[in-house]
């Protein structure tokens, strides 16, 4: 696939509490390498990169929640930070969607002259799917590497669960197939990024 050079990498939520056992089975793990592989390539090429972190609002029942270490970008981020050769920016948001985060991603990547958004992180049916979809909404180009972000198993309503994986697929279908985003794999944005930034 043709990934843009001005392609832009949104890396979402990030953070070290979900490594606790408040959310229960997860999966995908690897996904924090395939990860910290496109913040990578993205730093070396020179393209946009957004970091994301979600600024719970819920007090002392969230692991994100602020003044927390949970709250705290995982280190494999962290240590990546303002290391890029391209513009990076830190929004902050207190619901799923990266683009109603402070300051404004949308604003960000227009301004940079974006079309294409690259999602990673976590998790991949809340946040990542969330943003996905807004995104599709406001007429960018996604790009959902799936291999890239992990979800947890959840329970919802009349007694239905379904485990982190059959969300993953559920999320994939629904967006690929919706129109809403791409759903690739991590070698296809690598291979696509590569090629069309001229890395061998």
């Amino acid at each position: 696939m043709e990934i843009a050079e001005n392609a832009a990498l949104v890396v979402v939520d990030v953070q070290k509490g979900f490594e606790e056992e408040f959310w229960g089975k997860r999966n995908n793990p690897a996904a924090e390498e395939n990860i910290a592989e496109l913040i990578d390539l993205w730093q070396e090429t020179g393209r946009p990169v957004a970091f994301v972190r979600h600024d719970s609002l819920e007090g002392s029942r969230s692991p994100l929640r602020k003044g927390y270490v949970g709250n705290d970008f995982k280190d494999f981020v962290e240590e990546r930070r303002g290391k890029g050769a391209g513009p990076e920016l830190l929004v902050t948001k207190s619901v799923n969607s990266a683009f109603y985060g402070e300051p404004s991603l949308d604003g960000w990547l227009a301004g940079l002259g974006v079309a294409q958004i690259v999602i990673v992180g976590i998790q991949t049916n809340m946040c990542n799917e969330t943003t996905a979809r807004m995104g599709g909404n406001l007429g960018y180009e996604v790009v959902f590497p799936l291999d890239a972000m992990h979800t947890f198993d959840l329970e919802g309503p009349f007694g239905w669960s379904r485990t982190a994986e059959e969300l993953s697929q559920a999320t994939a279908v629904s967006l690929h197939g919706g129109g809403f985003a791409q759903v690739v794999t991590v070698r296809d944005v690598v291979e696509g990024a590569s090629a069309s930034a001229g890395v061998r």
